[in-house]
């Protein structure tokens, strides 16, 4: 009996320390991937860090409309930055040693940024909704005060949606092998690993993706269908095509993040068809992609935005 509870205890409590692989397919010539992977995330970091000061310090940017765009390039930093430095050090040095907790908390992180970032589309939405729509009463419906209360709702979602999943991770006994073959700690890598009945796992997992992608996507092209078709019937000239080219570049964001999570989430539903090394592949396009792109899409099709950039750094000083 006592022996029973012994090896019982010590299934559960098995594997605190993880390896964490990404590509292990690619052993041989594994530092030379640190080259590529360390260019994107310094671009990441330049490219979204410089857009954040230049809307924080320029006069002529101080509208909700690039406030969140500046917070959805601080959700791109906190993304990536939990998955990087880890995985960069793995490649360079051997460094992939991480503790369940790590673990834990870079998938916290990780799906708080996803979540945070789906909800912040909404709202950038809802901003261009009230701008086409209700633009008489734009600057007294987008207020401070507003933004800042629905990004506390915001928060709480997060809050409401990523913790079950963490917390349901901690119960889970890890007593197969320790080595997370993965981009970083994502839910499908750890419950590879874990022994007993991870179906309830499964589940939540389900449902909220379910309520991330699928809800907020619908939502998502309702209110662009309903934006486009009022800048369509009651703006015209030169208004009507600043509005559709602001929308326009909304929707190629949006696109962009939602169309990298459905080839994701389309990679990992194959599961046994697709090599690990093209789930990491597929994982690091879903995570950095977005991140190094979004700062080129609104430097260079939001008109504000490129000239205030060319001002203080190109043509404007010449």
């Amino acid at each position: 009996m006592t022996d029973t509870v012994v090896s019982e205890l010590n299934i559960s409590f098995s594997h605190t320390e993880f390896l964490l692989m990404g590509f292990p397919g690619i052993m041989v010539s594994r530092p030379l991937l640190v080259i590529p992977f360390l260019f994107i995330y310094v671009a990441i970091l330049m490219g979204n860090s410089l857009l954040i000061y230049r809307i924080w310090v320029e006069p002529n940017l101080q509208y909700p409309m690039y406030w969140l765009i500046s917070l959805l390039f601080a959700v791109n930093l906190s993304c990536t930055t939990s998955i990087m430095p880890k995985f960069l050090l793995g490649l360079a040095f051997g460094l992939n040693h991480i503790s369940l907790s790590g673990c834990l908390i870079q998938m916290y992180l990780i799906y708080s940024a996803i979540v945070f970032e789906s909800a912040l589309v909404l709202i950038m939405a809802l901003d261009r909704f009230v701008a086409i729509c209700r633009p008489l009463h734009y600057h007294t419906i987008m207020t401070k005060r507003l933004l800042i209360w629905l990004n506390v709702i915001n928060v709480a979602r997060v809050l409401l949606l990523v913790s079950p999943i963490v917390i349901s991770f901690m119960k889970v006994p890890f007593c197969r092998s320790n080595t997370i073959l993965s981009f970083a700690c994502e839910n499908m890598g750890l419950l590879s690993l874990g022994c007993g009945d991870i179906s309830r796992l499964q589940v939540i997992g389900l449902i909220i993706r379910i309520l991330v992608s699928v809800v907020d996507g619908g939502i998502l092209l309702i209110s662009y269908i309903k934006i486009l078709y009022t800048a369509m019937k009651l703006v015209s000239g030169k208004a009507q095509k600043k509005a559709l080219s602001t929308c326009g570049t909304h929707l190629m964001v949006a696109a962009l993040i939602y169309s990298c999570g459905l080839l994701s989430s389309i990679v990992y539903r194959l599961g046994t068809f697709a090599s690990v090394n093209v789930q990491n592949t597929i994982s690091a396009i879903y995570y950095l992609l977005p991140a190094a792109v979004n700062p080129i899409i609104y430097g260079l099709c939001v008109s504000e935005i490129r000239h205030c950039i060319e001002k203080a750094y190109g043509r404007g000083k010449k």
